[in-house]
C-alpha cells in the first residue's frame, strides 16, 4: 500500500513537472523528498521484517525455557531423598529461578545456565543410584528433558541465526546511516548450556 502511494506521488509530481515549467526547482525539490522518503520506507520494511523473524525465533526458545522452568521442581522433589548433601542447593535454585527474559538476554542467560548446570548434576545421579534411575516418574521427566533440550538447542540457532541477519542488514550500507535513528539496535546472541552434554558420568536417557 505504502509502495503504491509513493508510486502515485511520484507519479503526480512528474505529471505537474512537465505541465507547469516555471516551477521546476519546486518540483525539482519535491520529487528529491520524495525519494529520500521512499529509501527510508524501504530500509525501515526491510528491518522491520528481520525484527519479527528475531522475535519469531525467540518464541520458540521462549516456549522450551518455561517447559523447562516447569520441569525443574518436579524433577528436584523427585531426587531429593537420593541427594540430600545436595537438598538446600536444588532449592535455592528452584526459589531463584527466573522466567525468561528476551529484555535481558545475558541475566536470562546466566539463570538458565544455573538451571543446565543443576540438571546435569540430577541425573548424573541416576548412574549411581539404580532406584532412581528405574522410577517411572523420573524415568519420564528424564523423557520430557530429553526433548525439551533437543528442541530448544534447534531452537537457539533458528533464534541466533535470525539475530545474524538482522545485525548483518543493520550495519550494511546504506541502512547502517540510519538504524540509529529508526530504532534498530544491534541484537545480541543468546548462548545456553545443553544440559544433556558434558556430564561427567555417562548418563542414559533412554525409558527403556
Amino acid at each position: 500500500m505504502l509502495n503504491l502511494l509513493f508510486i502515485l506521488v511520484i507519479g503526480t509530481i512528474g505529471f505537474s513537472l512537465f505541465q507547469t515549467p516555471q516551477l521546476m526547482p519546486l518540483h525539482y525539490g519535491l520529487i528529491g523528498i520524495a525519494v529520500l522518503l521512499g529509501f527510508l520506507m524501504v530500509i525501515y520494511n526491510r528491518m522491520v521484517r528481520f525484527k519479527n523473524f528475531v522475535e519469531e525465533g525467540w518464541s520458540g526458545i521462549d516456549v522450551q525455557l518455561k517447559r523447562r522452568f516447569v520441569l525443574l521442581p518436579n524433577l528436584i522433589e523427585s531426587v531429593k531423598g537420593y541427594a540430600k548433601h545436595e537438598k538446600t542447593t536444588f532449592e535455592d535454585i528452584v526459589k531463584a529461578r527466573q522466567m525468561p527474559s528476551q529484555k535481558n538476554l545475558q541475566e536470562t542467560a546466566q539463570n538458565e545456565n544455573m538451571i543446565s548446570s543443576t540438571l546435569k548434576s540430577i541425573f548424573a545421579l541416576s548412574e549411581a543410584y539404580p532406584d532412581l534411575k528405574a522410577n517411572e516418574n523420573f524415568k519420564l521427566l528424564q523423557k520430557q528433558l530429553t526433548e525439551i533440550e533437543n528442541t530448544l538447542q534447534l531452537a537457539r540457532r533458528y533464534y541466533n541465526g535470525t539475530i545474524r541477519a538482522y545485525n548483518i542488514a543493520r550495519e550494511t550500507f546504506p541502512a547502517n546511516l540510519i538504524c540509529g535513528v529508526l530504532g534498530f539496535k544491534e541484537k545480541e546472541y543468546f548462548e545456553i548450556e545443553n544440559a544433556l552434554e558434558r556430564q561427567n558420568v555417562k548418563v542414559s536417557l533412554s525409558c527403556d
